[in-house]
């Protein structure tokens, strides 16, 4: 350890003890005699900071834009402000009081952009922040209108009046205490979820995540330190007016958010506090605050990817070096047993699908049972993955029937056919960015064993017991795939082939009913092609359920228990593999050989189906 680098030393040790010790030193401020003037931007840059870490949460965790923080802030501000007129001035009531108000408008106004998709949500919370000016004027009574609400009073902690340097500290106190909750929610099998629901809505859903759900709770999450901020600001100047809460406010909390990195846990602070501190240096400059926050939306969007916090994450790797990978223990990396794996029955009868006027599926059938490989093969455009989406409930049936055992999923949610057991591959590895390998396979877990986000927070014994378990079953299972001395890798640094694998490993974690492989030797090479059909037989040996979608025929010939034959949407063949590698019509549609020519007597079966089947993977 003495020979190592200082920085990789540094990375060896706890590094939240960095942000701790810079926590620390912000809440003792007051005790160092600063101007008046720095005082100042340094409270409004951690009430800023707070409303840009609401906005990572949705934007830079769960890939959803959103402007609201605004309004989350005003109704934070406004219900601490108007607490106080009436004489609850006691600081710790009025930060309860705002993030619950908050929080309301978070959920109230997500519902509606969320259930609506795509740019909604970022349009909706955009006309919410039009509107605000409105809906103050309508309720003036109470919040004052235009003219803003006077008459707070100065904000008190268990009876005692606050100092302007207690103030300080309990603004310093609050912000560093949010950004420890947000740093657990962000390192917790929750901020994986979010991250895998942001790189994909599909793969959230293939794997259990309920998505609107999960977006939903990232944007109400995101309004709890809003309308703390809100809270705040109002016992900062004990007056507030809607001039506070503009669409200027809005664009500079997004620029912070872009210029920091939205994800990251601390991009937040970066981005709020060089936007404070730049944008107020002169009246001069705040004229063109339009302008400059633009160019820093355009900075930290277009030249800095991930920010200055991705810049910052760069440099830390290179000054760390990185660690070379351990080489696999070939013995090690295999177990001799797998864990017996409760497979289900899939049956699939007379499935029929259609888009527009394309037949895709015409009354298809199929059985998967436990302890076999059942494999669907047929040339590209037969329907082999639109099958495959049916089952997982990404496609709903015109016809026909799907049933996990007795249990029917055609009119299911994608979600809820993964939570009955259903685990599945892509035919293009699905992986989100920012993890490790150990943490994309843990993910595989998330749906079907439940921690709540008030556990992860507080890191309670429930939340630590399913953390364990999350770990014991990730290695499990890495060292199922052989890839067990890449968990430390970050996940979409890995090539090809070792992505595959790591999906088929955050496929078992779940302990599926039934494994979907869709086109997963696709890119392998030799040694990563009988890796993967080991898995595959001890997977089934093991009791699970397995379907195959493979254009490796040979691989398909040597794994499979029944194959399936699909051509233009329908049932071509089905049968052992000995009986569909002599089929005429599969030789024919599919491999592409005329079984009517004369072949060479030296030339046998086997070799005429290698030959087939290069000209099928091309």
């Amino acid at each position: 350890m003495a020979g190592l680098p200082l920085a990789r030393r540094i990375a060896a040790g706890p590094l939240w003890l960095v942000p701790l010790a810079a926590g620390i030193l912000l809440i003792l401020v007051p005790y160092f005699n600063l101007e008046y003037s720095i005082v100042r931007q340094l409270q409004l840059a951690m009430i800023l900071s707070l409303l840009v870490s609401g906005l990572n949460l949705s934007l830079g965790f769960a890939g959803e834009l959103a402007l609201g923080q605004v309004a989350m802030y005003a109704a934070g501000a406004y219900t601490a402000g108007m607490l106080s007129q009436r004489g609850h001035t006691d600081i710790v009531l009025q930060l309860v009081a705002a993030g619950v108000a908050a929080l309301l408008v978070g959920i109230l106004t997500g519902i509606p952009g969320l259930r609506l998709g795509s740019w909604s949500l970022a349009m909706t919370s955009f006309f919410l922040v039009l509107l605000l000016p409105d809906v103050l004027a309508i309720f003036r009574e109470d919040t004052g209108g235009r003219n803003g609400l006077t008459g707070i009073l100065s904000p008190t902690l268990f009876g005692r009046m606050l100092t302007p340097e207690d103030y300080f500290m309990v603004i310093a106190i609050v912000t560093v205490a949010w950004f420890a909750v947000m740093r657990n929610i962000a390192v917790s099998r929750h901020g994986t979820a979010l991250r895998v629901l942001k790189q994909s809505p599909v793969l959230a859903a293939s794997m259990g995540i309920n998505v609107f759900r999960m977006k939903l709770m990232a944007y109400a999450l995101g309004a709890v330190p809003a309308g703390l901020a809100g809270a705040l600001f109002a016992s900062l100047d004990l007056y507030i007016s809607p001039e506070a809460f503009s669409f200027t406010v809005a664009t500079t909390i997004l620029a912070a958010s872009v210029l920091g990195g939205s994800a990251s846990v601390y991009g937040a602070v970066f981005g709020a506090f060089i936007l404070q501190f730049g944008l107020n240096q002169s009246t001069e400059f705040q004229r063109y605050s339009l302008v400059v926050t633009g160019a820093f939306l355009i900075i930290g969007g277009v030249l800095l990817t991930g920010g200055l916090s991705g810049l910052a994450r760069s440099l830390w790797k290179r000054a760390v070096g990185e660690e070379p990978a351990a080489a696999a223990d070939k013995d090690a990396a295999r177990p001799d047993e797998v864990p017996a794996v409760p497979g289900k029955v899939l049956k699939v009868e007379g499935v029929a699908k259609s888009f527009g006027g394309n037949q895709a599926l015409k009354g298809v059938d199929l059985v998967a049972s436990p302890g076999k490989v059942t494999a669907l093969i047929g040339p590209n455009g037969s329907g082999k993955t639109t099958l495959l989406n049916m089952i997982c409930g990404f496609y709903r049936t015109d016809a026909g029937v799907i049933a996990l055992d007795d249990r029917q999923l055609q009119r299911m949610g994608p979600d809820r056919v993964a939570r009955t057991g259903v685990a599945r591959t892509f035919q293009t590895p699905n992986i989100p960015e920012g993890i490790t390998v150990r943490e994309a396979v843990m993910a595989g877990r998330y749906a079907g064993h439940r921690a709540t986000v008030l556990e992860a927070v507080l890191r309670l014994p429930r939340y630590r017991k399913v953390r364990r378990a999350d770990l014991a079953e990730a290695d499990r299972v890495l060292d199922l795939v052989g890839i067990r001395h890449l968990e430390d890798a970050e996940a979409t640094a890995l090539p090809l082939g070792q992505r595959r694998l790591l999906e088929v490993a955050r496929c078992l974690i779940s302990n599926p009913g039934v494994l979907l492989l869709d086109e997963t030797a696709s890119g392998l090479d030799e040694d990563e092609v009988e890796r993967l059909a080991e898995v595959i037989r001890r997977v089934r040996d093991a009791g699970g359920t397995v379907v195959l979608v493979e254009h490796n025929f040979q691989l398909v010939l040597s794994l499979a228990d029944e194959i399936v034959a699909l051509a233009h949407g329908e049932l071509m063949a089905k049968g052992t593999p000995e009986e569909i590698q002599n089929n005429e019509r599969v030789m024919s549609e599919y491999l592409g050989i005329d079984p009517d020519a004369p072949a060479a007597p030296h030339v046998v079966l086997a070799d005429v189906i290698d030959g087939a089947q290069e000209g099928v993977e091309r």
